[in-house]
């Protein structure tokens, strides 16, 4: 993991220094959105040295305990993992999952056998607005076969902009991936609780929310905030208190998983960062306070017992960007307990916009927000 400006001379000084093998390695970059104009930058130094690249664009990055818009992680494989880029996910005949789902069983069909199960890490464009869909069918076909782990890459602003990229196109609406090696297995938290009272999402479509026991989603979630937090609720402050207020999907397993409502249409109905299913049982959720429910230590726990003491080793960690404008400049003291808990250096990566993985390794992959995703770096 190197930090780097993002100019000529710091991108092919960090090559230099690194001293790739042309015939196995690669490189995997994180840009801010301000750096999108320099990916051809990144793919002619790629060209030059002759190594695979795979990027994403992000909001911000990660350095320490800071969020940065300048600069670039690169992120360097000695022996680049089976990896993919597939652009425009959503056209065509064929089902995305499908789609998706044969590109990775060639990828394990031409990948080496290692002890212990590969992470399948995917980084989708945020404009793609089925990634629970589409994780489910993966998961139906591969099942355990692989660790499951991944982030959405774009704008804040949630405006599409092409925001994946390779040695040779810059594309959106699509999704990248890699079969990271066993001893790089991401984990994930949030910590959310689970509150009593539910409701039942009773029309839904993809994202959007139209109604919540029956009547229109924005009444319903006006009344509980209003009753809950004593708060009143209008559309014109809605985005200002929905990164605070989320709704939970209940699972079955007694898990949580946060969905942040983003937008409010004249009818009443909802969008979200990510699927609603018709029928779900959803809860609303209070965001927590920065490190609040123990989350940043149990995080740090579950780390080192997956992948052993972290001290000194490099963390590659994704943030969500809802969670940030919730915390604010606390969000920031998440970051300063994760370091001080697991004892890694450096510390860096993205703030993303939404998240994949578990609470728990080896259950079943969902479509996060508002979490932390923390991939121990260990590349071969």
């Amino acid at each position: 993991m190197r930090f780097v400006e993002l100019t000529a001379e710091a991108v092919e000084g960090a090559l230099r220094d690194w001293r790739p093998v042309a015939s196995r390695s690669g490189l995997v970059a994180l840009l801010p959105e301000s750096g999108k104009d320099q990916v051809p930058l990144l793919q002619a130094a790629a060209a030059r040295h002759g190594i695979a690249l795979l990027g994403a664009i992000f909001p911000a990055l990660l350095r320490g305990d800071c969020f940065v818009t300048d600069g670039a992680w690169l992120l360097c494989f000695d022996t680049m993992p089976p990896h993919f880029l597939l652009p425009a996910l959503n056209e065509g005949d064929e089902p995305a999952g499908v789609r998706l789902l044969g590109t990775v069983r060639q990828q394990l069909a031409e990948s080496t056998p290692e002890a212990g199960r590969p992470t399948l890490f995917m980084i989708f464009d945020s404009m793609v607005p089925n990634v629970s869909s589409i994780l489910d069918d993966i998961y139906l076909a591969l099942a355990n076969r692989v660790e499951y782990a991944g982030v959405s890459a774009g704008s804040e602003s949630f405006l599409p902009m092409p925001c994946l990229f390779d040695a040779t196109r810059v594309v959106g609406d699509g999704v990248l991936g890699l079969l990271l090696p066993p001893a790089m297995t991401p984990l994930l938290a949030h910590g959310f609780v689970q509150p009593e009272h539910s409701m039942g999402a009773t029309s839904t479509r993809g994202n959007r929310i139209a109604t919540l026991d029956w009547r229109p989603a924005f009444t319903v979630y006006q009344e509980i905030i209003k009753a809950q937090f004593g708060i009143d609720l209008t559309p014109e402050n809605f985005y200002q208190y929905g990164v605070h207020y989320p709704f939970g999907l209940l699972r079955a397993n007694g898990d949580v998983v946060v969905r942040i409502p983003v937008a409010l249409e004249a009818d009443g109905s909802l969008h979200c960062i990510g699927e609603i299913p018709e029928n779900a049982l959803l809860v609303l959720l209070q965001a927590p306070p920065a490190g609040g429910n123990a989350c940043i230590g149990h995080l740090a726990e579950n780390l080192a017992a997956v992948q052993g003491p972290m001290a000194d080793r490099p963390l590659l960690a994704f943030y969500c960007a809802g969670r940030r404008l919730h915390l604010g400049e606390a969000a920031r003291d998440e970051l300063r307990q994760l370091a001080e808990a697991t004892g890694a250096t450096p510390l860096g990566g993205a703030l993303s916009l939404g998240e994949i993985g578990n609470t728990v390794r080896g259950g079943y992959p969902m479509f996060h927000n508002a979490t932390l995703v923390c991939v121990p770096w260990s590349p071969q």
